[in-house]
């Protein structure tokens, strides 16, 4: 089973637990697909794109849930990146950890499965 992760600000969360599904970030609305990242790009998507943000989450998401509307995309360094063509359905998600403030610019990622 592959997993992937999203990092979102905890509101915007909130509001996709409200909603019963996540629509994405400004950001993914703007692209046309929610950004996702696999375990071992994570850490640098949130160097590079969540550096100094606080009140964030990581969501551990079953790709395998997504179906067809998950693909693997060429970006950063010409990696595949798994981009999601639809809004992420909650029942595909397998947890959703705070992801803890920056300490002198790192942050402690939980373990993370592949």
């Amino acid at each position: 089973m592959t997993t992937v992760y999203k990092i979102c600000e905890l509101a915007e969360w909130r509001t996709a637990e409200q909603a019963g599904t996540f629509r994405g970030s400004a950001v993914d609305v703007r692209d046309g697909f929610i950004h996702f990242s696999s375990a071992a790009q994570v850490t640098e998507t949130a160097a590079k794109h969540f550096a100094g943000q606080t009140d964030l989450v990581l969501v551990a998401i079953d790709a395998a849930a997504l179906g067809s509307a998950l693909r693997w995309e060429h970006s950063r360094h010409d990696d595949l990146f798994p981009h999601l063509y639809a809004p992420l359905p909650l029942s595909a998600v397998h947890w959703v950890k705070p992801l803890p403030d920056e300490v002198e610019g790192k942050r402690e990622f939980p373990e993370l499965a592949p």
